[in-house]
């Protein structure tokens, strides 16, 4: 077993316990954090089933970012669905026999590919272009554009440019699931990308990217407007009455 692949094996086992640790305690946190005001973001809906609708509209269309800005919906949206299609298309690697649908989508997940650096293009030119959004936009907001597009484009760069052994990559990474090593192939881009994704596993956490699971902690959209039905308490303020 070389070296490279005993470092790669314990850097993706590190960035998987950051990920995965790192998520589930920001989720603890904003779980438990009071919500002392009934804040919801008008119109907002008076039953739990239309909260319940309103964060699907939320989660899948962007529905505000729709409202406030098309071009900035459109990126976005282009990127997040491209994005989803390209993780899929990567179960392949992880399955053994590969599922029928993800062997379905590997043209699609390919093109998404170009679609996920396009929408990124499109979000950069948009912080550096738009004067209101350069102003708040962050060294760390430019970081973590130049990572993803990084990984979209050594990603890219494996299937027409330097092609690597996907036979041996899909064994080191099943070989990692069942904690049984498998040589990782030494190819530069490929190695490059790998460090990349995991990198992006680690900072994920602490990065601003946390948003996906913290929109379903947002009060100005998880709660109902029923403040003139019932008197709203925080546990906190609750238990202290």
């Amino acid at each position: 077993m070389s070296a490279l692949t005993l470092l790669y094996a314990a850097l993706f086992y590190a960035a998987a316990a950051v990920l995965v640790g790192g998520v589930a305690y920001k989720s603890w946190v904003y779980a438990r954090t009071p919500q002392p005001l009934k804040i919801p973001i008008p119109p907002a809906p008076t039953t739990r089933r239309g909260v319940v609708l309103r964060v699907f509209m939320e989660v899948v269309f962007f529905r505000a970012l729709f409202r406030s800005s098309t071009w900035t919906w459109l990126f976005g949206w282009i990127f997040h669905v491209a994005l989803l299609a390209v993780l899929l298309r990567h179960l392949r690697y992880f399955t053994e026999p590969v599922w029928g649908w993800v062997a379905l989508i590997q043209p699609f997940g390919l093109y998404a590919g170009f679609a996920v650096l396009a929408a990124l293009a499109g979000l950069w030119g948009r912080r550096l272009l738009v004067d209101r959004v350069r102003y708040i936009s962050a060294p760390s907001d430019h970081l973590m554009l130049a990572l993803l597009a990084a990984i979209a484009a050594s990603g890219l760069a494996m299937k027409y440019v330097a092609r690597t052994d996907i036979v041996a990559l899909k064994a080191f990474f099943l070989g990692l699931l069942a904690f049984e090593w498998h040589e990782l192939p030494a190819d530069p881009v490929l190695l490059v990308h790998l460090a990349l994704v995991a990198l992006l596993m680690i900072v994920f956490p602490v990065s601003k990217l946390l948003h996906a699971p913290g929109v379903f902690f947002s009060p100005t959209l998880n709660q109902v407007d029923d403040a003139r039905e019932r008197r709203h308490a925080a546990g906190w303020s609750a238990r202290a009455g």
